[in-house]
């Protein structure tokens, strides 16, 4: 039985958020420590957008008592090409991780969803997107929607023209934790990879390849960022600098998912030059770098 969660006058709800139980479809591993899991949820599937999450937690349990947000890696759809569930990523860390890991095909989740805001329509120039670690599974459903390769939201949002050109910058600790490189490459884009061990790619941080781009003589047009802290506060030094436009989504830890508890406020920048706190669930995940008031 599916609730729609905006009956419930809760603030900050994204409309037609809906709360609903899902059956878990697949579960492959992706790389080390790090899973993909296929749900069937066609009320969420219908809504979500690009860089929208959705709150998960496992039935008839007290610990953990709270949801845990996940963004979504895709959706797919039905014989008829309708929207039937979707994808998400997520690396083995702590105790609902590794309880998630414990699911098998067939296994109920209980989800709310579509929450807080998602990327903006791409650019019509070159699209880089810099991701680090589990950071990257935001991006599979941005690139497909830029291509026009999979339509999302109900009704579909208005895009304009078709990217020039989109990069993937992608940096992990070593090869084995690459997660979904090959399904981004089957996407025809420029896939680059950095390892701080150098087992692929460049060796060295993601944002050395950031900057090789923002350097040439036809700078991006605009760059999306999803991966830790310290990754999000470097690749929005980079950008401002260049005067390259940037939109960070934070991966920050939420209670609620609704902004019902303040529990995952951000600094974000007034036009008086002081600052206040935003609910990243609610204003976010997705906020323009030059918003951000990093410590």
């Amino acid at each position: 039985m599916t609730t729609p969660m905006m009956d419930l006058c809760l603030p900050g709800l994204v409309r037609g958020a809906v709360q609903c139980r899902a059956t878990v479809v697949e579960h492959e591993p992706m790389a080390r420590n790090t899973w993909r899991m296929k749900l069937e949820c066609p009320e969420i599937a219908r809504q979500i957008l690009p860089g929208q999450f959705f709150m998960v937690r496992l039935p008839g349990r007290s610990d953990p008592l709270l949801g845990r947000p996940f963004a979504v890696y895709d959706i797919y759809q039905d014989e008829s090409g309708q929207p039937r569930g979707l994808d998400f990523g997520y690396v083995v860390v702590g105790k609902m991780t590794s309880l998630l890991e414990s699911l098998r095909p067939g296994d109920d989740v209980e989800l709310w969803g579509p929450l807080g805001n998602g990327f903006p329509p791409p650019p019509t120039g070159h699209l880089v997107i810099v991701a680090g670690g589990i950071g990257v599974t935001p991006f599979l459903a941005v690139i497909r929607e830029a291509l026009r390769r999979r339509i999302y939201g109900q009704p579909p949002r208005e895009l304009g023209h078709v990217p020039s050109r989109i990069t993937l910058c992608y940096g992990v600790r070593s090869a084995e934790f690459l997660a979904g490189v090959e399904e981004f490459r089957r996407e025809g884009i420029d896939v680059r990879i950095a390892t701080d061990d150098g087992s692929s790619g460049h060796r060295g941080f993601v944002t050395e390849l950031l900057q090789e781009l923002l350097d040439e003589t036809s700078p991006p047009a605009a760059v999306y960022c999803c991966g830790p802290e310290p990754l999000m506060h470097a690749v929005a030094r980079l950008t401002d600098a260049a005067n390259v436009p940037c939109w960070l989504s934070l991966e920050t830890p939420m209670a609620c998912g609704f902004g019902a508890c303040f529990s995952c406020v951000t600094k974000v920048k007034q036009d008086d030059g002081s600052w206040d706190y935003r609910r990243v669930c609610v204003e976010g995940p997705v906020f323009p770098a030059r918003q951000l008031a990093f410590d």
